[in-house]
């Protein structure tokens, strides 16, 4: 299975930010418009691009589009989401231009309607986001922008949703993103072992190309790439050779 570099752009009020493990407190605000910056990794050789509309998951409506519409016309192919609740949003951000739309809170709240969003629109246009916290002993499906809790649990839903026609699946370890402190493998070789056949998008802690290589090893097919990147921390162009290299 092939392994790719998704770099990131979260945005609230049209702007590029990052927030700390969720918390809308906790923001790094970026003086790179993002336009700019998405060109940036699109000269460097990324292919795909993963938009956030900040304003959107914590509001429930969408506050970015405009500016989604900008990147999508970038020769990067986009997957976005935030604010989507309803299938009017799923076909608004298809018509902006967006070749994969994120469905989060909506997946977990009710599976069976986004199911049939897969099966409408198809598995290769859907990204079923399951952003998990540890709570005791389990992983835990948070919604709202990460701000509301919930029982649902992270194996249930990979597994439900592996049976019920996923392809794309992005897990995000809400503890380690934007903290720059590592990502988890264990997690994501978890899911590689309970549902082999979602191809997921690990997000939350990348912090090195060995990073990079540990996710590739633990069955991951893509990786998010966001704080890393805005600081420099990690060149894009080093985190694509590394994908190129190692599909070789």
């Amino acid at each position: 299975m092939s392994f790719e570099i998704i770099p990131a752009i979260d945005l609230r009020g049209g702007r590029v930010v990052r927030l700390m493990q969720g918390d809308y407190e906790r923001r790094i605000d970026y003086a790179i418009g993002g336009l700019e910056l998405a060109e940036r990794y699109a000269q460097a050789g990324a292919r795909w691009l993963h938009v956030v509309d900040l304003d959107g998951a914590r509001e429930g409506r969408f506050g970015n589009l405009a500016t989604i519409e900008v990147l999508a016309r970038t020769r990067l192919r986009v997957q976005a989401g935030g604010g989507v609740r309803e299938e009017a949003d799923v076909r608004r951000l298809f018509d902006a231009g967006v070749a994969r739309v994120v469905i989060g809170s909506v997946a977990v709240r009710d599976p069976y309607r986004t199911a049939e969003w897969l099966n409408k629109f198809g598995a290769d246009r859907i990204v079923i986001a399951l952003d998990t916290r540890r709570d005791r002993n389990r992983w835990t499906l948070p919604v709202a922008g990460w701000r509301e809790s919930s029982a649902r649990a992270l194996d249930e839903f990979a597994l439900w949703y592996a049976v019920h026609g996923a392809r794309h699946v992005l897990c995000t370890d809400i503890a380690r993103d934007g903290m720059l402190a590592g990502c988890n493998v264990d997690l994501y070789r978890h899911l590689a072992r309970i549902a082999p056949q979602l191809e997921v998008q690990a997000s939350g802690g990348v912090r090195s190309l060995e990073d990079l290589d540990a996710l590739r090893e633990a069955g991951a097919s893509a990786a998010i790439l966001g704080r890393v990147l805005l600081e420099d921390r990690m060149m894009i162009g080093d985190a694509v050779a590394a994908e190129v290299s190692s599909s070789c």
